[in-house]
């Protein structure tokens, strides 16, 4: 992501009132943070959140609106934890909500992507981290960083970017049937001169 962070506000602030900048998160990520979640002990897990905050930009109303780790505001929304810490990057709620998203929009702080790489309206962008659906190539382009199929990269949404690569090769159903078989797919796509063009890639170089 592309912004400039502030001091963290040191203030808990309710999950439920922060809302997404994106339509969809991978759900398997979202499962391996509620397992990392439920493995902390209870006498360290505000020690955790001190230190994992919530980037957020205020926007008209003064309505908190998240722009990264939607993945962890999800997973412990799930778990029951009713409260984080956040971050305001940016102060913007004198913006109308036209100005607001077309900031955003510039900036490329939203991602208003559906699960099919469909854009849609921003209004009709989830209203809390709870209305987040699953999308299995997000999971799959994150799954693919991880074992090294492309490199972490400062582009806004880059993993966005390579979920709607994979989606374009990969058919849904196989994802979903047979994860790690679709990933081994994926990692020989991501290293082809195909993806050259996406951020982080590092297949094999041209003699």
């Amino acid at each position: 992501m592309s912004y400039t962070v502030r001091e963290p506000t040191m203030r808990s602030t309710p999950i439920a009132d922060l809302k997404p900048t994106q339509m969809t998160v991978g759900m398997r990520e979202v499962a391996e943070k509620r397992k990392s979640w439920r493995a902390h002990d209870p006498k360290t897990r505000e020690k955790f959140l001190r230190s994992h905050f919530i980037p957020i930009i205020l926007g008209p109303g003064r309505t908190p609106f998240v722009i990264d780790h939607h993945h962890l505001a999800r997973a412990l929304l799930d778990e029951g934890q009713k409260e984080v810490f956040i971050t305001v990057v940016e102060d913007l709620h004198k913006l109308d909500a036209g100005a607001f998203w077309t900031m955003l929009d510039f900036r490329a702080l939203a991602h208003p992507y559906d699960a099919r790489g469909r854009r849609h309206l921003f209004s009709e962008l989830p209203k809390t981290v709870k209305g987040l659906e699953d999308d299995p190539f997000r999971s799959l382009a994150g799954e693919l960083r991880r074992i090294g199929g492309y490199a972490k990269d400062t582009t806004p949404f880059s993993e966005f970017l390579w979920a709607d690569f994979l989606r374009r090769r990969i058919k849904a159903k196989a994802v979903v049937k047979d994860f790690s078989a679709t990933l081994e797919e994926a990692l020989d796509l991501a290293k082809s001169e195909a993806a050259d063009y996406l951020p982080g890639w590092c297949g094999p170089l041209a003699p």
